[in-house]
């Protein structure tokens, strides 16, 4: 079967490492049509907008997409192309996994976490105003129908890979209305896991001090949008930062799997980014398609080359090259069988 991708490569760094990630994942022998969509700051000259409609249309024809970091300006300028995909697309479900990777130094061994986090709503819907000239509203929505479908996906996906517990993250003892509609969501979800998933809550605040004390008593973690993206970053932080954090985009109809770190313009073209994050990235989109095995030899490969220590790019202590690590990684995808 010939899986036929969206590949956006991105700003900055991004063309470098998504050569990098296509190396590794044609290296499983799994067959790939690459469809290269370009969006980000240079389509903006061409086309008026950083998402050209070319990409939506490429993204629902495929139903999948690999994409490189793409600029976000801070501040002003355009909005977030990555915030537009999501919603565009409605990928309810961004996936993040954070685990331990032998080989590099962390404070905790045996991290192994999962952030489900709801991707279309809260206050990243950017509903915002001026209010006069010195002051700003954002306005905050959160929906029962978004919070139980983010909920039943994460009880879903832990089902799945074999995850024990449901930790559903938000700050109800505040924003009563809007995080406690999340939270009586996931509970109601809940209510149909009982025997199989354990289900507990936290507030968010004591769930970064407990996430930085005793990551290993935690497995799923469930949030509403900007908890999601906050705790997911600590997460990566506790097993080596975002250089080696996949992620993906779930929705019905399409998926889009990238990293979450920055495109770092003034490395592009320097051969010295490290790809690990979009490879692994690329794994998770096989475990999407179906190529579970080809995605296990996949992970078990980088965390290998990681763990020798002798082609390690420069965040993770090394002095390897963008190229030369994938090309050590893509070595070793065809000699490894079983999991990761």
């Amino acid at each position: 079967m010939i899986h036929t991708v969206t590949l956006i490569p991105g700003d900055g760094i991004g063309p470098e490492l998504a050569d990098a990630a296509v190396t590794v994942l044609e290296a499983t022998g799994v067959a790939f049509e690459w469809e290269r969509v370009d969006a980000g700051e240079r389509m903006i000259a061409q086309h008026g907008t950083p998402l050209p409609q070319g990409v939506l249309d490429s993204i629902r024809r495929n139903r999948v997409a690999l994409k490189g970091p793409i600029t976000t300006p801070i501040g002003e300028g355009f909005r977030s192309v990555n915030v537009a995909l999501r919603q565009t697309l409605d990928l309810y479900a961004n996936v993040r996994p954070a685990r331990s990777i032998p080989g590099l130094k962390t404070p905790f061994e045996d991290v192994d976490l999962v952030i489900v986090r709801e991707n279309t709503e809260d206050l990243y819907g950017g509903i915002e105003h001026r209010v006069g000239p010195d002051a700003a509203e954002s306005i905050k929505i959160i929906t029962r129908f978004a919070s139980t479908r983010i909920a039943r996906y994460a009880f879903e996906y832990a089902l799945a890979n074999g995850r024990a517990k449901v930790t559903a993250v938000h700050k109800a003892n505040i924003m009563k209305l809007t995080d406690g509609l999340f939270l009586e969501s996931c509970r109601d979800v809940a209510r149909d896991y009982e025997g199989r998933i354990e289900f507990e809550d936290r507030i968010v605040d004591n769930m970064c001090m407990q996430l930085v004390q005793k990551p290993g008593i935690y497995d799923v973690l469930l949030l509403p949008n900007l908890y999601g993206d906050i705790v997911s970053d600590l997460a990566a932080g506790l097993v080596g930062g975002l250089g080696v954090a996949p992620g993906a985009n779930i929705g019905t109809d399409a998926a889009v799997f990238e990293p979450v770190h920055g495109s770092a313009p003034k490395y592009a073209g320097l051969d010295v980014a490290d790809p690990t994050a979009l490879i692994l990235s690329g794994a998770l989109m096989l475990r999407h398609l179906g190529e579970r095995a080809a995605a296990e030899r996949v992970e078990a490969a980088v965390r290998g080359v990681i763990a020798e220590g002798t082609t390690v790019p420069r965040d993770l202590g090394g002095s390897a090259g963008t190229q030369a690590f994938a090309a050590a990684v893509a070595a070793r995808v065809p000699t490894l069988v079983g999991a990761a």
